[in-house]
């Protein structure tokens, strides 16, 4: 394939894409402790990036590493995406150094790419994240991590097995907000936690255009990817395929990878899982989109226990008055959060992602003598580049990251079922239930196999 990829130029490539072949294995390697660290770092200790999906967040991905690029800490080798409008866009954001690729696999099979990052529709995460990793790239993939369970099982032996430093993008436990949050809650402010509600507004209903042509700008086999293949529908993407199951899972699977992030994170309950899972709500009564328009979860956790729910629409707490000047600023996503309830009284967030506002008692708790520190994050990316240097564990890891993800499958699929669900967190499986364990996978469709 190397020498294919040199026949072609950025832009007959934007013209042609095509098919590559599967990538092959290549051992990751131990990296100076300088890479990344201070400005106008020395040219052989600069990572080098390739960036797959380059639409919201992506794009956002891409420019906060030229600015790094810009100051030499870090080097942006190629761009890829199935829509040649955001590789234009992104092909000048990145700089004329930059390859541009419809195929995400021709950035794989590069010896000179360090670590990707992964912004591609959901369905798309654990595909990228396994073949990265296969290929030695060290993994920042956006939320949800993985769309079945079985994905996210494969994500974790995989990147656990070639040592691949893996973020996931539930970038909340990152937010100053978050570690105030955490570090009131550790030092039993509340008490002991008994259960953390979270709440968020419904679901849409919709994707009622009829099926058409894809636009001549996309790649649409390579949008579906592993997916069974369909027509092209404006409903299904781009920002829409959200709401569908199979690619995204609504809402639940999109802020709730974030708000039930942070919960698992203040809770003490990484490497942790419900014992039960029981959902109840509406189905759409029109239109394309099958994510569940309204839906509450109840998973109930053993050993120390407590109940997590998600509940859609809940019951948001009114947001508080703020000047602007914090340094938090003002809440701007006051429609989602979550209350936690202790022995000793209540706490409560709005957001949960990239904003993350504290209730005020939290913000001004004064730590005394003897009180209990939590991890603080950099900022989110910097702890990926921190355990890229380091071989740490991110403080949103492979497991973490899917085991939030599983949390949302799992409330997808009892309200699919209408039933309750039991679960063996120790396999990472579904238990006594012989239909629903069928659906911890689907069949993939070739070549876009894990």
């Amino acid at each position: 394939m190397s020498n294919r990829k040199k026949e072609l130029s950025r832009r007959s490539f934007l013209k042609t894409g095509g098919a590559a072949t599967a990538t092959g294995i290549a051992l990751p390697y131990f990296l100076p402790s300088g890479v990344l660290g201070a400005d106008d770092a020395a040219p052989s200790e600069r990572l080098t990036f390739g960036f797959i999906g380059v639409g919201g967040m992506g794009g956002g991905h891409l420019r906060g590493m030229r600015g790094r690029m810009d100051r030499g800490q870090a080097n942006i080798a190629a761009v890829c995406d199935v829509d040649e409008g955001r590789l234009e866009n992104a092909s000048r954001a990145a700089g004329p150094q930059a390859d541009v690729y419809r195929d995400y696999r021709y950035i794989l099979d590069r010896d000179d790419i360090d670590a990707v990052v992964i912004s591609t529709p959901d369905h798309l995460h654990a595909l990228q994240t396994v073949h990265a990793a296969e290929a030695g790239k060290h993994v920042y993939v956006e939320k949800p991590a993985c769309c079945t369970i079985e994905e996210g099982r494969a994500m974790i032996e995989v990147c656990n097995r070639n040592h691949i430093a893996v973020q996931v993008g539930s970038q909340g436990r990152s937010q100053p907000e978050a570690y105030l949050s955490h570090r009131y809650l550790a030092n039993g402010n509340i008490g002991d936690v008994s259960r953390v509600d979270c709440w968020h507004y419904p679901s849409p209903q919709g994707g009622t255009a009829p099926d058409r042509d894809p636009p001549e700008n996309m790649d649409w086999d390579m949008w579906l990817g592993p997916l069974r293949y369909r027509p092209y529908n404006p409903g299904y993407a781009h920002g829409t395929f959200r709401w569908m199951m199979e690619s995204g899972g609504g809402q639940i699977r999109d802020r709730g990878a974030h708000v039930m992030s942070c919960a698992m994170w203040w809770m003490g309950a990484d490497g942790t899982g419900p014992v039960e899972i029981e959902a109840t709500g509406r189905a759409p009564s029109r239109g394309l989109w099958d994510s569940a328009v309204t839906i509450n979860v109840t998973y109930t956790f053993k050993d120390p226990d407590w109940v997590l729910t998600w509940n859609q629409p809940g019951n948001p707490v009114p947001p508080e008055e703020r000047t602007g000047r914090e340094p938090g600023g003002r809440i701007s996503r006051p429609g989602y959060g979550a209350l936690y309830t202790g022995s000793d009284g209540t706490f409560h967030h709005w957001g949960g992602d990239g904003g993350t506002w504290a209730e005020r008692k939290a913000r001004e708790w004064e730590p005394g003598p003897g009180a209990e520190d939590v991890r603080r994050s950099p900022g989110h990316m910097e702890d990926w580049f921190h355990g890229i240097r380091t071989g740490e564990k991110t403080i949103m890891n492979v497991e973490a990251g899917v085991d939030v993800s599983i949390l949302t499958i799992l409330g997808n699929l009892s309200f699919v079922l209408g039933r309750k669900l039991h679960w063996d967190h120790s396999k990472r499986e579904i238990v006594g239930d012989e239909f629903a364990r069928r659906l911890m996978g689907r069949p993939e469709r070739y070549p876009y196999v894990i």
